[in-house]
C-alpha cells in the first residue's frame, strides 16, 4: 500500500513539474492550449471531429460553444442528453481546464 502511495505522489509530481516546465516558456495559456490540443485529439476528436466539428453527427460544433467555462466542465464531467459519456472520472479538473482553453481558442467570433 505504501508503494501504490509513493507511485501516486510521484506521478502528482511529475505531472506539476511538467505543467511549471511548460509554463516556464513565458505563456501559460498557450501550453494550457496545447495540452488540450493532445487531450481533444485522444478523447474527443472522435466524436466531434479533428477541426470541433462533425458534420452529419449529432455532436455539436464545438467552435460555436458559448464562452461559458462552467457549462462546459459541467457538460464534459456529467456529459449530455445520454448521448456524450460523462469524463468526469477519465479525466482530471487540469485536462478539463486545458481542454476548455483549447476549445475556446478555437471559437468562432
Amino acid at each position: 500500500m505504501a508503494i501504490l502511495a509513493t507511485v501516486a505522489v510521484l506521478t502528482v509530481a511529475l505531472a506539476a513539474t511538467v505543467r511549471a516546465a511548460d509554463d516556464a516558456t513565458g505563456n501559460p495559456l498557450q501550453a494550457q492550449i496545447d495540452h488540450g490540443k493532445s487531450t481533444y485529439a485522444s478523447k474527443c476528436s472522435h466524436c466531434h471531429g479533428p477541426n470541433m466539428m462533425n458534420s452529419g453527427t449529432i455532436t455539436p460544433d464545438l467552435r460555436a460553444f458559448p464562452d461559458d467555462k462552467t457549462r462546459f466542465v459541467t457538460t464534459v464531467k456529467n456529459g449530455k442528453n445520454n448521448k456524450m459519456p460523462p469524463w468526469g472520472d477519465i479525466l482530471s479538473e487540469d485536462e478539463i481546464g486545458d481542454l476548455w482553453a483549447f476549445v475556446a481558442s478555437r471559437r468562432k467570433p
